[in-house]
């Protein structure tokens, strides 16, 4: 799998750039296959930082309705990459 394959979007959110500020931690949408070891891997490679540890969580899709018809919205998952001092990523 391509290291811009693995790595879907960064997902930036009010609680995500506290994070960033305060932790140095990032959130990442990423492939559903991917495992903890290629999204460290792909990361280092596209923003040139070294990362010190990678959570991850299978996002479940929600029952949304429209109408009279229910649907799903699609799984995904997301991880969080925790950098190591004196690393940052710009994101804007």
């Amino acid at each position: 799998m391509d290291d811009f394959n693995i790595i879907i979007k960064p997902l930036v959110t009010e609680q995500g750039m506290h994070f960033a500020n305060v932790k140095s931690a990032y959130s990442f949408q990423v492939n559903k296959k991917a495992n903890k070891t290629q999204i460290k891997n792909a990361v280092e490679k596209i923003y040139n930082v070294k990362v010190d540890k990678v959570r991850t969580a299978n996002r479940i899709g929600k029952v949304r309705r429209k109408g009279r018809n229910l649907g799903l919205t699609s799984s995904w998952k997301k991880a969080v990459v925790f950098l190591k001092p004196d690393f940052h990523i710009d994101l804007f």
